[in-house]
């Protein structure tokens, strides 16, 4: 049950329906709480996995809290006000069960001043779960414990938290800020300040201070444009009412002036930058602190940000920077430099163990190192701080931590074999994007052989931000233009080999797609005995943006499972669904929208938390062990529409052309993708083999190489430029 139907009540009842929860929201009244449930589908970024996670939040009046009796945890997020939370927990107090357990989401309060008069079985079972925002997106959740709070009741939250909803959870201690807003508030004041003294520009600023050290892209004053400049203060003047001079100033008087004159970032079209639309397109400006007015975006010229790009590992890169006795230096010194003093200063203060330091800052704030694991020669390098690790529990990040434990069984440029224990073999890709050529296929066929010969079970995945972004498009592009054709015939017959050796594999293979899984990324999970997704997992056949079709067994598998649905009742309305998928490079929004699309089937698994994604599919494929599989064998009978269909698909290719929502090219490419998933030239409807579809795929794969178009799209892709596609 959540109580508060805003922005983060409604996303927090959202998430938690997304994992498949029955979820109570309540506001003032029913009717505000319907609103805030109607409005979760209008949002973008979606709060929700598909728009059917809403059915399971039902809605009710703070004045029947009658819901609560039943319920397992009771989530507090109305507005920030001590008097408002108290208000309504004396309320909710009467209509508790007796294991209920209550918690409170707020950002800048003290949880146990919440809580102040409370009975001790209340207190006994209340704390603080600090979501970020946006909650779908963001891993972070604080758990904030009191001295009152039964420590089963944290450990069993802790679990359901990491667990069911798929949260980073890190332990803070009931102090202003908690762990990650303390740190990274403070940080983000140290550059505004910056920014005030004139020295920097806000360009300069953004380049210093985002993926360079290994923060996220949009790095200082994107950030705050995003999180809200009036927000971003109100939290900031609470901290340093709360704490004192260590946050300087209530808010720099920049920000004060910004806030006056209405610039408070996106939600007011304008901040520190101001987008500009026209007939033309749209322009970035930035702001000219000295007028209030905004400018175009300046160039960047550091040299010691070139210098350090060539430095592979950021830590290494933080440090060298740090060492710079230019500008960048200068500025990374008062402010980075002082943030990572600032976070070991007062880490006793604010957490048990220095793990969750580093992990509040990685998963709430997106940094790549946290405090302590960026290694300086800070003066405060050795002050007392936690305890210098939390142990993380068994399952997440098992690829790394079985590379440690057991090391590398076989590797090559694009992939290697990692022994997961148990009986369990791992194919882990590792090339750019996990991009899948010649040396990562033949190390999946590897890993069926080794699996068959020393193993139980077979995963695919990685621990990388995606799973892959489909084949090596560079060589395939390279060795069409050339017209080495026997060449490019070779590359999709060894795809093709590799993904039908997944499927028949003599051990069960399950894939753990997680981030893109796209083009070849999506084949590979297409072939798997199993998948086990994880939630944000964003799958699609890609190909015909760059004019072409999916030849590693794609279109062959969304055919086959077309024919299944269609011997189920569908009829040919099962196949136009999945023809139109591929027709129009479909990628899903999630694993629960990837079900929809086909790409997933009702028996594949999604975790909810990516970390432990390898892991659940490790589970998934011994389970498949222990009951005796049977890899299957090719198929031989599979039904296709034949030349009937294939006159209905391209008819509907035929009038998208005419209507000018498919170019000559793509109307190309549509005609012979219906011609692969009807069987090619079958006169009418009958059963075909898995090979033969996959020459037919492999036939307009080559011959769709040789189109001028296409080659234009698949260089285009190359540098960055959005493909065109049938829409």
């Amino acid at each position: 049950m959540v109580l508060g139907a805003g922005t983060m009540g409604a996303q927090i009842a959202a998430h938690a329906a997304n994992s498949g929860l029955q979820v109570v929201l309540a506001d003032v009244t029913a009717e505000a709480a319907e609103h805030g449930r109607r409005g979760l589908t209008g949002l973008s970024p979606s709060p929700v996995f598909v728009p059917e996670v809403t059915n399971r939040i039902t809605v009710t009046g703070f004045d029947d809290l009658s819901a609560a009796r039943n319920a397992d945890w009771v989530i507090e997020a109305v507005v920030e006000s001590l008097d408002a939370k108290r208000a309504l927990i004396s309320r909710l107090e009467p209509a508790l069960g007796p294991d209920t357990i209550v918690s409170s989401n707020t950002s800048a309060l003290s949880i146990a001043a919440i809580a102040a008069g409370r009975s001790p079985d209340f207190r006994r079972r209340w704390l603080g779960t600090h979501f970020f925002n946006p909650p779908r997106y963001m891993p972070l959740v604080e758990l904030i414990a009191t001295p009152e709070t039964d420590a089963a009741i944290v450990a069993r939250l802790s679990a359901f938290l990491d667990r069911r909803l798929g949260k980073g959870v890190v332990f803070a201690r009931d102090t202003p800020g908690f762990i990650a807003n303390r740190i990274g508030i403070f940080g983000a004041l140290r550059a505004i300040d910056a920014l005030a003294s004139g020295r920097f520009t806000i360009e300069e600023i953004d380049a210093m201070t985002g993926t360079i050290i290994g923060r996220p892209k949009s790095a200082t004053f994107r950030t705050l444009d995003v999180a809200g400049l009036d927000v971003f203060a109100r939290v900031a003047a609470d901290l340093r009412a709360r704490l004192g001079a260590e946050f300087g100033s209530d808010a720099p008087g920049l920000l004060r002036e910004m806030i006056a004159r209405g610039q408070l970032g996106e939600k007011t079209g304008a901040g520190f930058y101001k987008r500009v639309k026209s007939a033309a397109g749209s322009t970035i400006l930035a702001l000219d602190i000295s007028t209030g007015d905004y400018r175009p975006l300046r160039p960047v010229t550091l040299p010691a940000l070139d210098a350090a790009a060539a430095i592979a590992e950021t830590g290494a890169r933080i440090r060298a920077l740090l060492k710079d006795e230019g500008r960048v230096g200068e500025f990374l010194r008062q402010t980075l430099g002082a943030t990572i003093d600032y976070a070991r200063r007062i880490a006793p203060e604010i957490a048990d163990a220095a793990d969750d330091i580093d992990q509040a800052m990685k998963w709430g704030f997106g940094w790549e190192l946290g405090p302590f694991e960026i290694h300086t020669e800070s003066p405060q390098q050795h002050a007392e701080t936690p305890s210098s690790s939390r142990r993380r529990e068994n399952g997440r990040l098992l690829l790394h931590a079985s590379r440690q434990a057991r090391g590398v069984v076989r590797s090559n440029a694009g992939a290697s074999l990692i022994d997961l224990g148990d009986g369990a073999l791992a194919v882990e890709f590792h090339s750019k994007m996990n991009t899948i050529g010649g040396d990562a296929l033949a190390m999946l066929e590897d890993g069926v052989s080794e699996a068959a010969a020393n193993f139980r079970a077979l995963v695919v995945g990685s621990e990388a931000e995606l799973f892959s972004a489909g084949a090596n498009l560079m060589l395939l592009l390279l060795e069409a233009q050339e017209g080495n054709w026997d060449e490019v015939d070779a590359m999709v017959r060894a795809f093709q080999r590799a993904t039908m050796a997944l499927k028949t594999a003599a051990v069960p293979v399950v894939a753990a797609p997680a981030g893109l899984a796209l083009g070849g990324g999506c084949e590979i999970c297409l072939h798997a005995d199993r998948v086990q997704a994880a939630a944000e997992t964003y799958i699609g056949l890609v190909e015909v943006g760059v004019g072409l079709i999916p030849a590693g067994g794609g279109s062959k598998e969304m055919t086959i499972r077309a024919s299944d649905r269609a011997a189920g009742g569908d009829g040919d309305a099962a196949m136009q669904a999945a023809f139109e998928t591929i027709a129009l490079g479909k990628v899903s929004t999630s694993a629960l929208d990837a079900r929809r699309l086909g790409y997933l089937r009702d028996t594949d698994g999604m975790s909810m938390n990516r970390e432990r994604v390898i892991a659940d599919a490790k589970a998934a494929a011994l389970a498949r062990a222990e009951t005796g599989y049977q890899p299957p064998l090719p198929r031989a009978a599979i039904r296709v529409g034949g030349a009937d269909l294939y006159a209905r698909l391209a008819l509907g290719v035929d009038l998208a052309h005419r209507a000018g929502r498919a170019t000559d090219h793509d109307a190309l490419v549509g005609r012979k993708l219906a011609w692969v998933m009807t069987g090619g030239s079958i006169p009418h409807a009958a059963t075909v083999s898995e090979q033969h579809l996959l020459d037919l795929e492999r036939e307009a794969f080559l011959s769709l190489c040789g189109e001028t178009e296409t080659l234009r799209k698949m260089s285009g892709a190359l540098v960055n430029k959005r493909p065109g596609r049938i829409s």
